[in-house]
């Protein structure tokens, strides 16, 4: 058995179901799982201790939505000013250059990027396949999840409704239903794993309303239903999608989403942000749950979700960093901060605290995935822990409330350690890996998508 003992920190944040916080004392990892936690001292024999002075520990924070692969295309001149529907069209030029070695690399670098900012546990969502890539895109994300060594929860992503047939996307990024189906069932035996302190599970992605059709969002509830999965799509982004949805099905998204059997326990979506009071209503009633990506929102101007209401209704509120190309990073600490900013656009009686967030940040995103063994620091529990020193200038002054500190100070900290499944992945703010060469073949593969999708289009993306 392998000991891994913290001691006397600053500050402690369980997020356990007593929102417990003390300073001082202890908190004692035994292989994988939490062993002893409390503000009382305690010395004990160990592999190794950390000496937690001036830092404040909480539960790794969970992402709940993401595009991985766009961290390939961040920052792309044509699209820096677009809303949604036209981002994405111009986007489509480009992902659909996607390889598996680029899903690989570029999934490495999302994913780091969100350990440094205190990530312990992502969801992704892969939704673009091109037809002339065959590879297994989940597999390489996957793949690459296991080398960092970051609790990963994939959704399987689908686009089904191309333009011929009245879709957004081209044709040769969306698959035939029949595929989607096929590869769907492969994934689910050969990765899903619904076991206690699980690092793989699986979930099912249909893209968004205008891009799936009705049929494949009846077969994902279906098949989700039968095999005790999660299912997850993009649902009341836009005005775009609700005009969308209203002239093809004849329903605003919820309304069209509750049609086809998605207000269930085992869906979350992404945004969520033009709902009226009886949707919000339905949400919760039905026990949906919402990943809630603020940055992303304000990036496309699509707008301000209504948080404190979906709170107040039962619904299931969790954080999403969302795709790198509509953020245009994934720092889970900013979008803590931006999430309680955004809220404060509003009355005073629809903010959201510093508190408030870092839950949404934690317990709220293991709701969401249905996860019960992880984000909360309670004996038993999965030691995923991040830990973040406020001994920094940009703290000076903030030790008052030291947990809130995180949240309203202007530094996205880097996590001084990360701890997953008990192991450490980050020490001193550094990771176990090549940065650098991982960066610069990053770099690489991005500027190859760039120029081909430049020369395939006569569009200038702003490759060299």
């Amino acid at each position: 058995m392998k000991r891994l003992l913290i001691k006397n920190p600053l500050a402690v944040a369980t997020m356990n179901d007593s929102k417990d916080e003390f300073k001082g004392g202890h908190i004692l990892i035994e292989d994988d799982k939490i062993a002893s936690i409390g503000p009382e001292p305690l010395d004990i024999p160990s592999d190794e201790v950390i000496d937690a002075t001036g830092m404040v520990v909480l539960p790794g924070f969970i992402n709940t939505h993401h595009h991985l692969f766009q961290t390939l295309t961040r920052n792309i001149p044509e699209m820096q000013d677009k809303p949604l529907f036209e981002w994405l069209t111009r986007h489509y030029e480009v992902w659909r250059e996607l390889t598996k070695r680029g899903v690989n690399i570029s999934t490495k670098i999302g994913l780091l990027e969100l350990m440094k900012s205190g990530t312990t546990t992502s969801s992704d969502h892969l939704y673009v396949f091109p037809q002339k890539e065959s590879g297994q895109l989940i597999d390489a994300e996957i793949a690459a999840a296991q080398e960092l060594g970051i609790r990963f929860h994939p959704t399987r992503g689908s686009m089904s409704l191309g333009k011929s047939k009245g879709g957004l996307p081209p044709d040769d990024v969306v698959q035939a239903e029949t595929d989607i189906q096929k590869d769907s069932e492969r994934l689910l035996k050969k990765y899903h794993d619904e076991s206690e302190g699980a690092m793989i599970r699986i979930s099912l992605a249909p893209c968004s309303p205008f891009s799936v059709t009705p049929e494949l969002m009846k077969f994902t509830t279906e098949f989700a239903k039968a095999n005790n999965l999660h299912i997850h799509t993009h649902l009341a982004e836009t005005l775009d999608e609700e005009s969308f949805c209203l002239k093809t099905y004849g329903r605003r998204p919820v309304d069209y989403a509750d049609f086809l059997g998605w207000i269930v326990k085992n869906a979350w979506f992404a945004h969520a942000i033009h709902l009226n009071d009886e949707e919000i209503e339905r949400l919760g009633g039905g026990g949906a749950g919402v990943s809630h990506c603020p940055t992303s929102n304000m990036r496309l101007g699509s707008g301000i979700a209504r948080i404190r209401e979906m709170l107040d209704a039962g619904v299931r509120v969790s954080l999403g960093v969302d795709g790198s190309a509509s953020n245009d990073g994934g720092n889970m600490l900013m979008e803590i901060r931006n999430a309680m900013m955004l809220s404060r656009l509003r009355e005073h009686q629809y903010w959201l605290t510093a508190r408030d967030v870092l839950w949404m940040a934690t317990r709220g995103g293991a709701s969401v995935l249905g996860w019960d063994d992880i984000g909360q620091l309670t004996v038993g529990k999965q030691a995923d822990l991040a830990l973040f020193s406020i001994d920094s200038l940009e703290y000076a002054g903030g030790r008052s409330d030291p947990l809130a500190a995180l949240v309203f100070t202007v530094r996205m900290s880097v996590v001084d350690y990360l701890i997953i499944n008990g192991e450490i992945q980050v020490k001193d703010g550094r990771t176990k890996v090549d940065e650098t060469s991982l960066v610069k073949e990053h770099n690489n593969i991005s500027r190859e998508m760039i120029n081909q999708a430049s020369l395939n289009t006569g569009l200038d993306f702003g490759g060299d």
